[in-house]
């Protein structure tokens, strides 16, 4: 039986055609939004602190948001209460453009895993506490000095460490997402060659630093690498207290003073 109610002898019309389905736009910056806003916070404060401040503006910021180790042997009675939030509010700021350039980079590589892994607020307290821990290595190694200490590369070390502990399994399975690999144990990722390859360059990198060598940037401004230390040892020895169990991927939808720098 025939349901049309055109005329019984005319060709039905064919159907109008639909225009293809546009594919999925891909985002220009595929980061987690937890580090997209780390970076945005970054570069924000930067071009404050570069294109707006006056001179005596920029003094004020870093000393009262810069780490000293000074401040730990000064008698509390004078000085402020820096001593207690500057541990972590270094690492917000920066001394140059090549400087928080040098630092995104290196923060969207090893970050972005990090975070996919352990989520956004583990992720906060992991920033806090890494930049804490290069904090306290750097007092240790040089305890009452007056320099300012400033920047992300302590915790961005703690983000290598920590990725150490998973990003390089020792099964290469080709297109793996390297935030779903299995943690390794702390002597597992010893034994692994691209772990072992990848922090002795990284050693190289810190040692080179540590003779007057800089990597990148001003070779005049002081780079502090013991803090760089601090902030590995921290991510790649304790990184199981952030870690959480992997999630599965997603099924697919259709086709789609002196002043120191880290």
């Amino acid at each position: 039986m025939n349901e049309q109610t055109g005329e019984p002898h005319k060709a039905p019309e064919p159907s109008e055609v639909q225009p293809p389905a546009r594919p999925p736009r891909v985002p220009i910056f595929n980061l987690p939004p937890a580090l997209l806003f780390s970076l945005c916070l970054l570069i924000f404060i930067y071009a404050v602190q570069a294109l707006v401040l006056p001179d005596d503006a920029v003094s004020w910021l870093l000393i009262t948001f810069g780490f000293s180790p000074h401040r730990y042997v000064a008698p509390l009675s004078q000085q402020g209460l820096e001593l207690f939030w500057t541990p972590v509010t270094y690492s917000l700021l920066h001394g140059s453009t090549q400087h928080i350039v040098f630092n995104a980079f290196w923060l969207m590589a090893f970050g972005a895993p990090v975070v996919r892994r352990i989520g956004r607020l583990r992720f906060l307290f992991f920033w806090i506490l890494s930049a804490a821990a290069s904090a306290a290595l750097h007092t240790i190694l040089n305890w009452g000095d007056v320099s300012l200490l400033i920047g992300a590369s302590g915790v961005i070390s703690g983000l290598m460490g920590a990725a150490c502990r998973f990003a390089f399994p020792a099964d290469r399975r080709p297109m793996a997402v390297a935030h779903l690999n299995a943690r390794l144990s702390i002597i597992d990722a010893l034994k692994n060659r691209t772990v072992i390859i990848f922090v002795l360059l990284w050693v190289v990198g810190n040692a080179l630093i540590a003779v007057g060598i800089p990597l990148v940037g001003d070779s005049d401004q002081e780079i502090a690498w013991d803090a760089h230390i601090g902030g590995f040892v921290f991510g790649f020895f304790l990184f199981s207290l952030f870690d959480r169990a992997p999630r599965p991927p997603a099924e697919p939808r259709g086709t789609e003073k002196d002043l120191l720098q880290s």
